[in-house]
């Protein structure tokens, strides 16, 4: 039989070379990958190159900037020090020193300096102004009233001392040794007949210079003669030295006390020079490391060193995106020539090749595009079940905290029903008494029955609007609840059964006094501290419903004991409220305490309980944002903690 071959109207293909084609193609490769390969070199060594220009380029207007910022730090620590430069000597030669100094020995004459003093300070607005002796001990001082005065301590040891003894002027920046607040001190010799009598010296705080600095994209730092960084827009960096402190310049910075009681350390910095001559600092913190551009600028007169610091983060993201969009345009370039090469070398090639090749693309992107639309009706299938899943959980949820609650009004319904009968009884016998006093004439008396018979109402209707109240379904928005009438509405649902049982409930909230709302005989088991401020974030009734559930299973744990006690804490820590139920039961065996919050575990006797308490106060819990947990304390008893988030603000009550 002959094949469908000899039939076909179609032309044969020519017939191809394959030893001749592979051994071109193979060519062709190899010269296209040396070409390649040198021009990625030389566009690395040209990136190289290029970013090491641009990065010099950013740190010259990074330095541009750094001076501005370098001159204006300087003019305001010269203009603060300028303020005071001419008043120590001034208030040196006044008449109230120097009447002082002739007559140092008299109280009376050393009280009003102090006055004195303590006015021209604040009109100055200075740190501190006192009055030193010959042999440096304090005889006045403007802060002779506070805690921290200089009053008779003595500062013989400081250089101002010294230099305004022998030079005429003194100066010294350091941390009080007294006050433990830094400052810079002027002090100007007292002169009686030209001689000194003795040196008064005023401290001026630059902290608000410092404040100022922080909050920007630099950091500004004031170093001493000793390298040691007295003033530092980084906090961290206060009292570090940005060079190793050798013996000689710590023994130096001892004998003057120029920072008390702190401890010197070396800044972890390493010095670089940039390839355009600009200094640079890479300094290295616990977990980062920074490199700063650094200029410097002497103060001679107040011997200091400012130095500005710019991140130069900005500077080498800067020169890397200069980079990044200098290769993309080459990179494009380059794909463009090789693109164009290519297409002329295997024109012939992809022209014989480009109907099957079509036709292969359409049938492949038809293929995956039925696949893709098949998937996706499948993940729409399953999103759709999911949604419908999550909302009968949620439902089922809801009915079970709905149930829960209800069991146990159930539960609580006969001690309940003796909770009202008992005051109805008394009612009806002081209505009965009223009618036989008011028959009688004794008005006062009928008076007093009523007012007991109108108090036993008020007892009947807190604890119908509890029960009413922990009854309704609850709103699931969430609101701030004051923790106290979550807490007093509860005890109220759960008097009887203290009382019953002989139970003590303490309540500790940690803030104003608040009297306990407890009435009755019920009252007499509470005990409370009360807190009128704190404020979580919840639903009011679903956290009763906790409440009502940690409580009743710490009664079920006391049940048959004898001085039965729980206690209810609540302190706050952080943006969060921490409350703690704890009882002297006999505790949760350990073996039980990863399961507690299981549904429907319960190691209670069979028909006491559903298993479903606690495991329903740990999904509302964790609904709230918060978190609730169980142990043992080491005093026997459980203990349940529950943290709750802060209330940012009042909020209206649903």
């Amino acid at each position: 039989m002959p094949s469908d071959s000899t039939h076909s109207g179609a032309p044969p293909l020519p017939a191809r070379n394959p030893a001749a084609a592979g051994t071109g193609s193979r060519t062709t490769r190899r010269i296209w990958q040396a070409t390649l390969s040198g021009m990625m070199v030389l566009a690395l060594g040209l990136g190289l190159w290029g970013y090491g220009q641009a990065k010099e380029a950013a740190l010259r207007l990074l330095e541009a900037r750094a001076q501005n910022t370098l001159n204006l730090a300087v003019a305001a620590l010269n203009g603060q020090l300028r303020r005071f430069d001419r008043l120590p000597a001034m208030i040196a030669q006044s008449p109230e020193i120097r009447a002082l100094m002739l007559d140092a020995g008299n109280p009376e004459h050393v009280l009003q300096t102090n006055i004195h003093l303590r006015d021209l300070n604040t009109q100055l607005q200075a740190s501190d102004i006192y009055v030193m002796a010959l042999d440096g001990t304090t005889i006045a001082a403007s802060n002779f009233d506070l805690p921290h005065s200089f009053m008779g301590g003595n500062f013989a040891f400081r250089p101002y001392f010294h230099d305004a003894l022998v030079r005429g002027v003194g100066r010294f920046y350091a941390l009080g040794t007294t006050s433990l607040v830094r400052g810079y001190y002027f002090g100007a010799p007292i002169l009686i007949d030209d001689a000194a009598a003795g040196v008064l010296v005023v401290k001026v705080d630059l902290d608000a210079i410092e404040q100022s600095w922080r909050g920007s994209d630099y950091e500004v730092i004031v170093t001493d003669p000793e390298d040691i960084i007295f003033m530092s827009s980084h906090p961290d960096w206060t009292f570090a030295a940005t060079r190793p402190l050798d013996d000689a310049r710590r023994a130096r910075t001892l004998t003057t006390r120029r920072y008390a009681r702190e401890t010197l350390r070396v800044l972890p910095m390493t010095p670089v020079t940039a390839t355009g001559g600009q200094t640079l600092w890479r300094i290295t913190g616990q977990d980062t490391a920074h490199e700063y551009l650094l200029l410097s600028e002497q103060m001679p007169d107040a011997d200091w060193t400012v130095h500005v610091l710019i991140d130069t983060a900005g500077a080498r993201q800067q020169a890397l995106g200069v980079i990044l969009l200098g290769g993309l345009a080459a990179g494009l370039a380059l794909l463009g020539a090789v693109i164009v090469a290519q297409r002329r070398a295997r024109l012939a090639e992809r022209l014989a090749l480009h109907a099957r090749a079509q036709a292969e693309r359409e049938g492949r992107v038809q293929a995956r595009t039925a696949e893709l639309a098949r998937v996706n009706r499948q993940l729409e299938a399953e999103i759709t079940e999911r949604r419908a899943t999550e909302a009968a959980l949620r439902s089922t949820q809801a009915d079970l905290v709905q149930a829960a609650k209800l069991a146990a009004l159930g539960q609580m319904s006969a001690a309940l029903s003796h909770e009202f009968n008992q005051p109805l009884g008394a009612a009806r016998n002081y209505a009965e008494n009223a009618e036989l006093l008011i028959d009688r004439g004794r008005l006062d008396e009928a008076r007093g029955n009523i007012g007991r018979i109108l108090t036993l109402i008020d007892r009947l209707g807190a604890i119908s609007r509890h029960l009413r109240n922990f009854a309704r379904k609850p709103n699931a928005r969430l609101e701030a609840v004051p923790l106290h009438e979550a807490v007093t509405a509860t005890r109220e649902i759960l008097d009887w059964r203290l009382r019953a049982q002989g139970i003590t409930l303490s309540v500790d909230l940690k803030g104003p006094a608040h009297a306990p709302e407890g009435r009755g005989q019920g009252a007499r088991h509470i005990r409370d501290s009360g807190d009128g401020a704190l404020r979580v974030r919840a639903g009011p009734v679903r956290l009763q419903q906790v409440l009502v559930n940690i409580l009743t299973n710490a009664m079920d744990a006391l049940e048959g004991q004898i001085d039965g006690h729980i206690a209810l804490t609540a302190r706050t820590d952080g943006a969060q409220a921490v409350i703690t139920i704890a009882d002297n039961g006999p505790g949760i065996a350990p073996g039980l305490l990863g399961r507690i919050f299981d549904p429907f575990f319960t190691s209670k006797q069979v028909g006491k309980g559903l298993g479903l308490g606690l495991s329903i106060s740990y999904n509302i819990v964790h609904d709230f944002g918060g978190t609730l947990g169980a142990s043992n304390a080491a005093a026997g008893g459980a203990v349940f903690t529950l943290t709750l988030p802060l209330a940012a603000e009042p909020a209206a009550a649903a």
